[in-house]
């Protein structure tokens, strides 16, 4: 009897492990995939489109689109799709939610922005400054103070980030102009980030309708850009604009788009917060591993060390925060029971 019960409480262990390990291959399968069809749709010779914020609107579009369609199937086949309902035309909702929509399209734009002008391999240290703009809003917006440790970590992460533009700026690929957006990325993300958990409150906590309601106000909001960056001339006069090629590859882009939500998503449920992120800074050494490879690009010894520095001080980073967290939960159940 207790050897059965041992050999089904082995088989069930397997079978997380098997899910667990499913689920982080397909996070690092889509989020690679996203990275490289980004980098070909908006600086690739190919494509040859000079409209970046065109194609990020357009993958905004794909996933609003998907979501209504969820939604619909939710509402009619509710025991199929499990999709949240909301109102994205109701104005107080739009109002509510426009901080969070603005702060969007500023991370994505400018995230798209510095994948088109640098390299794969130097994107993640590019954008690698989030964890550090993260810490300094924390404390000036919210008053939160970062403990020595955290504060050791996100200076070993600017000497990384620092060593890693130094080397870049000794090669063809650097763009002073892609490592500005970067750096605008990483700032518009963190604020992102912090205004994202006051804006859970107006949908009920529901991620899914968050990214909805994100999605289409901004494909709105990115309209008005669009043309003010004189985008509009070279969409029209786009030779490919109607080209199967082209649009399945927007598509694809779009797809990749959202699907990244729902694998991140994914992958948090069934592991943890802190190993999503352990997770996604193993990716991005691969990443940047399959980008050299890839592109062929011949990088120095302190080039992978300013990559080395920013992975393990993030790492160090995320470990840090648990354990603070840990701790905090400790002490406030221990004031409880007293």
């Amino acid at each position: 009897m207790y050897q059965k019960l041992d050999e089904s409480k082995s088989t069930s262990l397997l079978g997380k492990y098997i899910k667990v390990f499913l689920v982080v291959t397909l996070y690092w399968f889509i989020s690679i995939l996203t990275v490289f069809v980004n980098k070909h749709l908006l600086s690739s010779d190919t494509v040859s489109l000079e409209a970046p914020l065109f194609v990020t609107w357009f993958q905004c579009v794909v996933s609003a689109v998907i979501c209504f369609i969820a939604s619909l199937f939710g509402r009619h086949f509710p025991s199929l799709v499990n999709f949240p309902e909301g109102n994205p035309l109701d104005t107080c909702t739009f109002r509510k939610m426009m901080p969070l929509s603005v702060l969007f399209i500023l991370t994505v734009g400018a995230n798209n922005l510095c994948l088109k002008y640098v390299g794969v391999a130097f994107y993640y240290v590019g954008r690698s400054l989030t964890t550090v703009f993260n810490m300094i809003f924390t404390y000036v917006l919210l008053r939160q103070k970062t403990s020595t440790p955290s504060i050791v970590c996100c200076l070993l992460i600017v000497a990384g980030f620092m060593l890693g533009v130094n080397q870049e700026s000794q090669t063809l690929t650097f763009s002073l102009q892609g490592t500005i957006f970067g750096i605008l990325g990483s700032l518009a993300l963190a604020l992102y980030s912090i205004q994202t958990k006051k804006s859970l409150q107006y949908v009920n906590q529901e991620v899914w309708l968050l990214s909805y309601y994100n999605n289409l106000y901004s494909s709105l909001l990115f309209l008005p850009l669009i043309i003010l960056n004189g985008e509009l001339e070279a969409i029209i006069t786009y030779k490919s604009l109607y080209e199967f090629w082209f649009i399945f590859i927007m598509l694809a882009g779009g797809l990749c788009g959202f699907a990244i939500g729902f694998v991140t998503t994914l992958q948090i449920k069934v592991t943890s917060p802190l190993t999503h992120t352990i997770s996604g800074t193993a990716k991005a050494c691969a990443q940047t591993v399959i980008a050299t490879h890839w592109y062929q690009d011949k990088k120095s010894f302190l080039w992978w060390t300013s990559n080395a520095i920013v992975l393990l001080a993030s790492a160090a980073y995320t470990k840090v925060k648990q354990q603070e967290m840990q701790r905090q939960h400790r002490s406030s159940g221990i004031g409880q029971k007293v």
